[in-house]
């Protein structure tokens, strides 16, 4: 690979893109072309194709980073020709015929999920009252309370889609890992982090909003891993 990788970020349940927006703006200070996806949350097949649409409109090799749920769209979407790697931020690597409630059967439950709540339209929220403690309790007060109340909630369904054919399985591939996440237990995490065989692992203090929290340290990882394919 003789150009540097073009880097496609993609959020997680609810969240947006712009929770990137320090990862985004430290790559690009490092020289990289950064895309982030927006996903829609409500069918994990349509936020698959989105990301491939995206793929398929860069020139360059493809780099795709994917944090909590995005893990689950990056691990099919990243069977496309010109992706290279994958980087996974406190995130599910599902195999072929896995959903992400599989994995959260496998070991504990997330710690929080007493805070969720779901709509009658099947819409899974988290309690605005407990998000900060759930999701990001290493944020600033106002800062979490902003993430709260923009919060994008994730449709039910694609708690139990299989994400498909596991890219991981043929690309070199990272992970971090969050110590202090109450969304995605840490056991589970570095269970995925060791059956995909990761190149580096690496483990933060942080909650599972850890792009947030600690977007240096992802923004190291992700330019790292561009740089050792090439």
């Amino acid at each position: 690979m003789t150009k540097k990788p073009t880097i496609i970020l993609v959020h997680g349940a609810w969240s947006d893109a712009c929770h990137w927006e320090n990862v985004i703006l430290g790559l690009y200070a490092r020289g990289y072309k950064v895309r982030a996806v927006e996903n829609s949350l409500k069918s994990l097949d349509e936020d698959i194709d989105n990301t491939i649409r995206m793929i398929g409109h860069q020139q360059e090799p493809v780099l795709l980073v994917g944090h909590d749920y995005g893990g689950a769209v990056i691990t099919r979407a990243g069977n496309e020709d010109n992706v290279v790697g994958l980087v996974y931020c406190a995130a599910y690597s599902l195999d072929e015929s896995e959903t992400i409630n599989d994995v959260l059967t496998y070991r504990d439950p997330s710690p929080s999920a007493m805070n969720f709540t779901e709509t009658l339209d099947d819409y899974i929220w988290i309690k605005y009252d407990k998000f900060k403690e759930s999701y990001c309790h290493d944020l600033g007060d106002s800062q979490a309370y902003v993430m709260s109340v923009t919060q994008k909630p994730i449709h039910a369904s694609t708690m139990n889609n299989p994400s498909g054919e596991a890219a991981w399985k043929k690309l070199p591939c990272w992970y971090q890992i969050s110590s202090a996440d109450r969304i995605i237990p840490v056991e589970t995490q570095q269970w995925l982090a060791n059956r995909m065989a990761a190149r580096k692992t690496v483990t933060l203090d942080s909650s599972h909003a850890s792009i947030v929290s600690h977007a240096d340290d992802i923004v190291a990882l992700i330019d790292e891993a561009a740089k050792s394919l090439g």
